[in-house]
This record gives structure tokens, C-alpha cells and sequence, in this order.
């Protein structure tokens, strides 16, 4: 039994996000000019004849559209002014990552330094920090020192970042997150406040003794 054959599915390329020219099987179209003038709604044969009188291309910038809106422009510079812009906001973006040391316990002072060297380039990256210290054997006896080891290192690196996430256990792993920069730090109220009215003063204890005698007329 020979069985129907279904139509082909050609999928739609990124850069075909509008239909032009023939693509367009609307019987009208709502029409804008190569100049932004508001045309009208004409047919779709009509707009395509003026599209090609000015050797340009009608796009369909509206799709939802009742009826769809339709304009005459080089879909070529178009498409090029896009690709442009979106390049550029790209360009712009900053994605921040969180960048990950591990360290030990037992880890000397020279490996250490040179962690924190590491943190530092990704702390003027712009980059966030995760020191990883795991915890093996009888080391878990011990987590203590491990918390007081990550605080020591926030301590140092305090002048190019700060702590996001306080020391945080994980099974046989405890985590401490970084940010690049310093934190802003509360102003102190008396400093926020210099206006405050001053406290009244004490008053004046009145004079001890008998009240003085008024003089008889």
C-alpha cells in the first residue's frame, strides 16, 4: 500500500525572522514607505510593485497584524543595522563567573599565597571567588580550623574583595564565596545624623537657706 507522503519540513533559518517579498501571501498588506510614511492599506501585488519601483525589498515587519503591517526598505541593511546592534549590546554584557580554588587544611603558607594571588587577578577580572577546602579522615574532627583558615584568608583579601557567603559546610567540603571590590560599610548614626538636637542641659539647683524677708512699709 503506498502511503502519502508528508510534506518536507525546511526549517527556518536565524536570519529569516521576516517574510519578504513573494514570502508574503496575504491578499493586503498595510503599507509604510521607504520614508515612514504611512501609506495605507493596499494589496499585497500593489505594494510589492512599488517595493520594486525603488529597487528595494517589502518586508513584513508586523505579522500579527490586522492587516499585517508591511515596509519598503533593503532588507540587506536592515538585517546588517540588526546584526550591528546586537553585537554591540553583547559586547557590553559582562557575564560574571564564580571561579573556584581549592585548598586544604594542611595547605603551607606558600601555596596559599600564591591562592590568593590567583584571587586577586580574578577579584580585577571582575570575577566572584569559591575557596574550597576539603576535609579528609580525621580532619573532620577538626572543621574549626578550617572555618578560622577561610576567615584568614578573607581577612587578607579584604582590600581587593569581600565575603558574599559566610564559611558553609558540605559533607567533607566547606565553601566560602567572595565578590570583587568592598563592601559599603554602615555609617555610624551620629555621623548620618549631625543635626541632632543636642540633649537640654541640667538645670540650675536652686539656692539652699531660708527665702530672703521682703522689707515692712
Amino acid at each position: 500500500m503506498h502511503r502519502p507522503r508528508r510534506p518536507r519540513f525546511i526549517p527556518t533559518r536565524p536570519e529569516e525572522e521576516h517574510r519578504t517579498n513573494r514570502q508574503i501571501r496575504v491578499p493586503q498588506v498595510r503599507l509604510v514607505g521607504s520614508d515612514g510614511s504611512q501609506i495605507g492599506v493596499v494589496s499585497t501585488d500593489d505594494a510589492l510593485r512599488r517595493a520594486q519601483d525603488e529597487g528595494l525589498d517589502l518586508v513584513e515587519i508586523a505579522p500579527t497584524a490586522k492587516p499585517p503591517v508591511c515596509r519598503i526598505l533593503d532588507y540587506g541593511k536592515f538585517r546588517f543595522a540588526k546584526q550591528k546592534k546586537e553585537a554591540e549590546a553583547k559586547r557590553h554584557q559582562h557575564i560574571t563567573q564564580v571561579k573556584e580554588l581549592r585548598i586544604r587544611p594542611g595547605t603551607d603558607s606558600h601555596d596559599l599565597a600564591r591562592q590568593m594571588d590567583r584571587a586577586r587577578e580574578f577579584f580585577a577580572d571582575g570575577q566572584r571567588v569559591k575557596f574550597t577546602l576539603r576535609f579528609r579522615g580525621r580532619e573532620m574532627a577538626h572543621m574549626d580550623l578550617g572555618r578560622g583558615k577561610l576567615l584568614a584568608i578573607a581577612e587578607k583579601l579584604s582590600d581587593t574583595g569581600w565575603v558574599e557567603t559566610e564559611p558553609r559546610t558540605e559533607g567533607r567540603m566547606m565553601h566560602l564565596v567572595m565578590a570583587p571590590g568592598q563592601r559599603k560599610r554602615a555609617i555610624p548614626l551620629m555621623a548620618s545624623n549631625p543635626g541632632r538636637a543636642e540633649p537640654p542641659p541640667a538645670p540650675t539647683p536652686a539656692p539652699s537657706g531660708p527665702p530672703p524677708q521682703a522689707d515692712a512699709t
